[in-house]
């Protein structure tokens, strides 16, 4: 796979021109991934109301999903949880959902310790709150 580009038949499908993941030398890099289900059109912890307009959102929910996406990613691609060195996190409303996307981050990342940047974004595709790019180490266990 190095070089090459990479989906999971487990990761939620793309929402434009881009694959999962790419392995380059000994690092995998993963693509933005937000919230949602391979085969689902819904949201993890979005409530919407009769005319389809999301109502309400839970970021817990959101972020525990985006987890799970990111970590059948990781496996498919050869990876391992505990390699990954850098967490990219996008958020749309950082007053309002910090401190839970924080909770959720550190139940799944804490004990990884990967470096971590986190920005507020204005919006993400398809009416998500939350998305993260990931590097993880992918070479050789002895350089790590």
């Amino acid at each position: 796979m190095n070089g090459q580009a990479f989906v999971s038949d487990r990761g939620p499908e793309p929402v434009g021109a881009y694959p999962h993941a790419r392995r380059v030398g000994g690092f995998l890099f993963i693509s933005g991934i937000g919230p949602r289900k391979r085969g689902e059109k819904e949201i993890p912890g979005v409530t919407r109301d009769a005319a389809g307009n999301v109502v309400s959102y839970d970021i817990e929910a959101q972020c525990r999903a985006v987890f799970e996406n990111i970590r059948v990613i990781i496996e498919d691609a050869g990876a391992k949880w505990e390699n990954i060195v850098d967490v990219t996190s996008y958020l749309t409303d950082m007053k309002r959902d910090f401190a839970g996307y924080n909770r959720v981050y550190e139940a799944h990342l804490g004990h990884v310790r990967p470096t971590r940047t986190t920005v507020q974004v204005v919006a993400l595709p398809t009416q998500i709150n939350v998305e993260l790019k990931v590097v993880c180490w992918v070479g050789d266990s002895a350089a790590w």
